[in-house]
């Protein structure tokens, strides 16, 4: 179990990007972080990674995240995270060398998936050919805890959505993934649980089982979270028309 208690993060004196989150994810889950621009979702997942300090705590299992543990959590981020010099192949072998527990067999199966050139150095891949390589790294070291950023921009909506089938059938049961994304109706099917995340805080966390019985998709949940009003095109183009 991962858990994170009053977490924490200041950027300078006027930028509070988290502010007190406590969240606990079990293995297996299927969670989707969602938010706003700026909401915090990228500062809260790194921070998770110990990438940032903060104050408060993250623990693993009870146990602080070190470098004892931290090769059971694995991070697909927009911003990439692989050697661009390298190829495909290099950093299977790079991988194999450095994670015992690397899964070469799910590695194949998702470059084949993907149809990514393995003797090619990544940095001649499309950005959308880059984005499927960082999940194929994510998913295949052999972590419980699977954290992606935004790991989809730059694919189109078929390949998205065919990855989410596969992501679904090679996930085993111990096999925990954190999805920051805004693809909210695409991955309302694929999630378990949905938390919201709003100016630094956690305004929302419920299971989609919970929804369902409620008869609301994620959309409305999320707007109804966030009080979105629906008033506000209309009241702005009165605004830029002379129009009320």
């Amino acid at each position: 179990m991962m858990e994170c208690r009053d977490l924490s993060k200041s950027y300078g004196f006027n930028k509070q990007a988290l502010d007190g989150v406590s969240l606990t994810f079990g293995p297996g889950e299927i969670v989707g972080l969602f938010g706003e621009n700026g909401a915090g979702k990228t500062t809260l997942l790194k921070c998770l990674l110990g990438l940032l300090n903060y104050k408060g705590t993250v623990t693993l299992d009870g146990e602080p995240i070190t470098g004892k543990n931290i090769h059971r959590l694995s991070f697909a981020t927009c911003e990439h995270s692989f050697f661009p010099g390298l190829t495909a192949s290099d950093h299977r072998r790079f991988y194999e060398t450095h994670f015992p527990a690397f899964r070469t067999e799910r590695f194949r199966a998702l470059m084949e998936f993907f149809e990514l050139p393995s003797g090619r150095c990544i940095q001649h891949f499309s950005t959308g050919q880059k984005n499927q390589f960082e999940v194929i790294l994510a998913l295949s070291q052999g972590a419980d805890y699977i954290l992606m950023d935004e790991p989809f921009a730059g694919n189109d909506v078929f390949n998205r959505e065919d990855f989410y089938k596969v992501l679904l059938g090679i996930l085993e049961p111990h096999e925990t993934v954190i999805l920051s994304t805004h693809l909210l109706e695409e991955v309302q099917n694929f999630i378990g649980r949905a938390v919201l995340i709003r100016q630094g805080k956690i305004v929302g966390d419920t299971s989609m089982d919970a929804l369902e019985e409620q008869g609301k998709d994620l959309m409305t949940y999320v707007k109804e979270t966030y009080h979105y009003r629906a008033d506000r095109v209309s009241k702005a183009l009165g605004g830029l028309t002379g129009e009320e």
